[in-house]
């Protein structure tokens, strides 16, 4: 009785969020999108069907390549469908989602933990070094940004593609960029570049890496994390709940350390965050292994762990 009790109640939240999703009244369908056709880590351009819904019941298609494993949204919605996203609906989305308001202001308490949190890890590497300036790339309301910019001694730059929250990040004292990293020009170099929960929203994570790299001075540090797409549907059960279309990528350990040596970068320090959710790498520029790839074995793995929870979601719902 317990057990069913337990169901009922999980449903009815469940029903509960989608009607606040709902409310939101944003149509993701009508929204003009592009199929990626080669796989932005490998090349390769042959996709295994991961999902058809994501977490917030959106119709969102994501695959993941046969060759290397990395998994993203496909086809996914174009640059100008997610300006718009992420200047009207991302906030109030996540809000519905988790039952309660989250925006440029009511995230800044957790914003100010979570820049604690990267800095202690940084703090090592960072506070030994003749460093005088930092660039933190998707860097929302500028609190992470401005604590490490205080603790470090570095003049910080922002980019944020949200005019509300870069509107705060100026506030704060900040250099700003309102835009899309990929679309952005550089015009100096740095010291210590931070993706902070950036890297999975990112259009072209390949080509935005290679960018960086351009501009990471010889001895500076890329700060970098993921939420983990394989601790995300192991936790949740559910590969469906493990989508949302706010992250055009769903990187892996595997797929992410890849990608980071295709581009470049050497982790020179792997944290893993306490929600046990988060991989944070700290890397070092290095000669790019444009072959790196995840190893045959461990792709296969990975398919067979989806497709097992696959088939166990399927069986539940029978």
């Amino acid at each position: 009785m317990a057990t069913d009790t337990s169901l009922e109640s999980r449903s009815h939240a469940r029903s509960d969020r989608l009607r606040r999703i709902r409310e939101i009244g944003f149509d993701y369908a009508a929204q003009e999108k592009e199929a990626v056709a080669a796989c932005d880590l490998c090349g390769a351009g042959v996709w295994k069907l991961l999902a058809e819904r994501d977490r917030y019941g959106f119709p969102a298609t994501a695959t993941a390549c046969r060759a290397c494993g990395l998994a993203m949204l496909n086809p996914r919605m174009t640059a100008s469908a997610y300006a718009m996203f992420y200047r009207d609906v991302y906030r109030p989305l996540v809000s519905a989602y988790h039952g309660r308001i989250i925006n440029s202001m009511t995230i800044q308490a957790e914003q100010a933990a979570y820049a604690k949190q990267i800095a202690a890890v940084l703090s090592p590497l960072v506070r030994n070094r003749a460093y005088t300036n930092l660039l933190d790339v998707g860097g929302s309301t500028g609190v992470v940004a401005a604590h490490l910019s205080r603790a470090f001694r570095l003049a910080a730059t922002l980019i944020d593609p949200a005019p509300a929250e870069a509107d705060v990040a100026v506030s704060l004292g900040l250099k700003t960029i309102v835009g899309f990293v990929e679309d952005w020009s550089p015009e100096e170099t740095f010291d210590v570049i931070g993706m902070f929960q950036t890297i999975d929203h990112l259009m072209k994570a390949r080509a935005t890496l290679e960018k960086l790299r351009t501009v990471v001075n010889p001895k500076g540090l890329l700060a970098v994390d993921i939420v983990d797409f394989r601790s995300a549907y192991r936790r949740s059960g559910s590969v469906e709940e493990a989508i949302k279309v706010d992250h055009v990528y769903s990187f892996t350990e595997m797929t992410a350390e890849a990608l980071l040596a295709r581009c470049g970068f050497a982790p020179v320090l792997r944290h893993q965050n306490p929600d046990l959710l988060h991989v944070f790498y700290v890397c070092e520029p290095c000669r790019p292994d444009p072959l790196a790839r995840p190893a045959a074995g461990e792709v296969s793995k990975f398919f067979s762990e989806v497709e097992s929870l696959r088939d166990f979601s399927v069986r539940l719902a029978s």
